[in-house]
């Protein structure tokens, strides 16, 4: 287990300082430099590895409509080959990756030191730590030289300015708690939208041929308290490895350290014996009140403030395909969806909706959900149904299953599998903003929410599951 070290004082002083302002009507966001908007584009900037990005667009770089923030490479992104040898040291050094952009952002909005000598420090840092990666990649012949990651490209990053000013009114009700610009370390009103604003969702129609039934596992909503800042697919063995607290339903083992032999023998919260491991990160309330995990690992002392919202319901569902039969996926497979790191990676990976009760014929993608009156707020991740028919996972958790094309069928070597769409409701009070956990230079945006599972169901529950599913049956 490797401990993380670093101090947080200083963004836990932002973070409290930002829960009074809420309480006082205030807000802020901390600046420390002018330049566009970010945006989809991440090609800019004085060089590809240090110094400020232009992503042009937003809000024209005044510094009164926008944050500052720091993008980085995602190294764990670039990994194609990791084997069994170097998991170990390569999730160790994922983990301290996140870790000093974390420290960098602190000493940046805390103005502890000049920004150019900020990224200088965290590229040398990032060097020795993607060097220690690729060490581990080719130790002992653990693996072939094309598994290593680029250190020279992947080292450097850059500040991106990120706009706070909202496109509309539409999140007016929220400013006597938000203010103008938000919170340090956001969100800002900029992240909520009226849900009626929302385009209008529309899907494949199912076929002759297509897969129609759904099969549902009843996990409750988390009410025996399992939480944790792991990440068991990403960073196992680590802890505090995302940086950010996780909300858990199924399986009641789940942390860093599981492994296939212990998440099959441990108990479950799911009413039919499913021992998969179902999560995603809390949903905080900004509410100004100090929760119990003010000063732990992922709660304040990775900048997440603001009281754990208890989901109102959890629905745990598969569906089918609507174009072919489905395959039973295959026990352990692992799946995360959407991109913790949207923000400053892009939108590739991203997966969040938001939506409202009443509404969810309408998706937001980057925006919170405000929300009619007597109406939850609604998170969906819809996870991907495709699966190359051979890995359970992939080095960077992604390349072994993919989305269905818009028509419904699955990319050129992969199998339609039931699709996971989790469902998770919230009852949040009128006129009180909120936000997901995440790391702390993602800014608490929407659009970096994400949900990860672990398939533990048995090979027996898993066909009747499939069988379901393809025969158009509610189960």
């Amino acid at each position: 287990m490797m401990r993380q070290a670093h101090k947080r004082s200083q963004l836990r002083t932002r973070a409290v300082v930002a829960a009074a302002a809420l309480l006082l009507g205030g807000g802020g966001t901390a600046v420390i430099a002018q330049h566009a908007s970010a945006g989809a584009s991440h090609g800019g900037g004085r060089d590809a590895g240090h110094g400020s990005h232009d992503a042009g667009g937003g809000s024209g770089g005044g510094s009164a409509a926008g944050a500052r923030t720091l993008a980085c490479p995602d190294v764990g992104d670039r990994l194609r080959d990791v084997p069994a040898p170097a998991r170990t040291e390569v999730s160790r050094g994922l983990s301290q990756l996140d870790a000093q952009v974390a420290q960098a952002y602190e000493r940046m909005t805390s103005h502890q030191g000049g920004e150019d000598t900020v990224l200088d420090e965290l590229k040398a840092k990032r060097a020795e730590t993607i060097g220690r990666i690729n060490d581990s990649l080719t130790a002992d012949g653990a693996g072939p030289a094309p598994a290593t990651v680029a250190a020279a490209s992947l080292s450097g990053c850059r500040t991106e300015q990120v706009s706070t000013a909202a496109a509309d009114d539409s999140s007016r009700d929220l400013a006597p708690r938000l203010g103008a610009r938000g919170m340090p370390g956001g969100p800002s009103r900029a992240d909520f939208a009226d849900i009626r604003t929302a385009p209008l969702r529309n899907g494949p129609r199912a076929r002759p041929g297509g897969s129609t039934g759904t099969f549902t596992s009843v996990c409750g909503r988390n009410e025996n308290g399992h939480f944790n800042p792991d990440n068991v697919i990403v960073t196992p063995g680590v802890r505090n490895g995302a940086h950010h607290m996780h909300d858990y339903v199924g399986n009641k083992s789940t942390d860093a350290f599981s492994t296939d032999a212990s998440l099959a023998a441990a108990g479950t919260t799911c009413a039919n014996g499913d021992k998969s491991s179902h999560y995603w990160p809390v949903l905080r309330v900004l509410d100004g009140k100090a929760a119990p995990d003010a000063n732990a690992p992922g709660g304040g002392h990775d900048g997440n403030m603001g009281t754990v919202l208890r989901p109102a319901s959890v629905t745990l569902q598969f569906r089918g395909s609507p174009v072919s039969k489905v395959t039973a996926m295959p026990r352990f497979l692992r799946i995360i969806t959407g991109d913790a790191k949207a923000l400053t990676n892009g939108v590739a990976n991203a997966n969040a909706s938001w939506s409202c009760e009443g509404f969810e014929n309408r998706q937001l993608k980057d925006k919170y959900p405000i929300c009619p009156k007597g109406a939850d707020v609604v998170r969906t991740f819809a996870f991907q149904n495709c699966w190359d028919g051979r890995n359970t996972d992939s080095a960077n958790h992604r390349t072994h299953v993919a989305f269905a094309r818009p028509d419904g069928s699955c990319p050129r070597g992969f199998r339609a599998v039931p699709q996971l769409v989790q469902r998770i409701t919230y009852d949040v009070p009128a006129g009180v903003p909120f936000a997901v956990d995440s790391f702390p230079e993602q800014l608490h945006k929407p659009v970096t929410d994400h949900g990860d599972f672990i398939n533990v169901m048995s090979d027996r529950l898993m066909a009747k599951a499939a069988s379901c599913v393809n025969d158009g049956r509610t189960c």
